[in-house]
């Protein structure tokens, strides 16, 4: 007796492990099981899945077992890889906003070096005009490229800076030229 339940199973093309359950139900009738799973899934909504019942004679099951499962399991393997693919980009989800944090953090460790420099520079400058020393004051005013959001505030300063500049009488260019 030559059956084909295995090459059958094989045609369905279908990645997971089978568990069939074969139970007499009355003298001519059978009652079959068939749970199709894949142990390899993470998520445990792949143990929520039930098994197909079914019910006949053997005859019956032997003419229509295969179109009866076929179309369950086709199915059930796809929601296995739904599911495994969903687990995979939550995975990726959770690695990449660990990444984002990461580089915002990142920015804000830098832009608060930036601004603990800009302050510091500033406050140079500011002890330098206490004591009178003018043109270091200036020379100690960063270049405004340097930081970008304190461009005016920069500018204004090294005005403000130069205008108390002593005169040079030599270089002053109010002054003429002897002939």
């Amino acid at each position: 007796m030559e059956t084909n339940f295995f090459k059958s199973i094989l045609a369905l093309q279908v990645a997971g492990n089978w568990k069939i359950n074969i139970a007499r139900e009355e003298a001519d009738k059978l009652i079959v099981s068939v749970l199709f799973f894949n142990d390899t899934i993470g998520d445990d909504a792949r143990k929520k899945v039930p098994p197909i019942l079914l019910k006949g004679t053997a005859e019956e099951l032997d003419n229509g077992f295969f179109q009866a499962i076929a179309e369950p399991v086709q199915d059930t393997a796809q929601l296995f890889a739904n599911m495994e693919q969903f687990l995979k980009e939550k995975e990726q989800a959770k690695v990449s906003s660990k990444m984002e944090k990461d580089n915002i953090l990142k920015k804000d460790k830098e832009k608060s070096e930036l601004q603990k420099q800009y302050e510091s520079v500033m406050k140079k400058a500011e002890e330098l005009e206490t004591a009178g020393k003018f043109k270091e004051a200036w020379m100690k005013v960063p270049q405004a490229d340097l930081y970008p959001e304190y461009k005016d505030i920069i500018h204004a300063r090294k005005a403000e800076l130069s205008d108390k500049f002593p005169i040079d009488l030599f270089n002053d260019p109010k002054t003429e030229e002897p002939c």
